[in-house]
């Protein structure tokens, strides 16, 4: 029976010596992912529930951006935990 061990290949290293993502990159991009995700999400909703209750102008803007803010930063928090647990 063969060695296997002997036939390994060595783990390949980039150019200029760059290594694989930290646990916190992999969380850093969960977070931006999460909210990336989110607030887009939320433009839509957010304007059509406020349009739907009457708002309009800078009334209408302003709760847009609360809303995408608040929600964003909500999800992004999960998926940055998720991210990191899954490193």
């Amino acid at each position: 029976m063969p060695d296997l061990n002997a036939k390994r290949m060595p783990v390949a290293v980039g150019p200029y010596r760059q290594s694989q993502p930290t646990c916190f990159n992999h969380m850093k991009m969960g977070f931006m992912m999460g909210y990336a995700v989110c607030t887009a999400a939320e433009v839509l909703l957010g304007t059509f529930s406020c349009l739907r209750i009457g708002m309009w102008g800078w009334e209408l803007m302003g709760s847009i951006r609360k809303i995408m803010m608040q929600s964003g930063v909500i999800f992004s928090t999960f998926m940055a935990i998720r991210m990191g647990i899954q490193y």
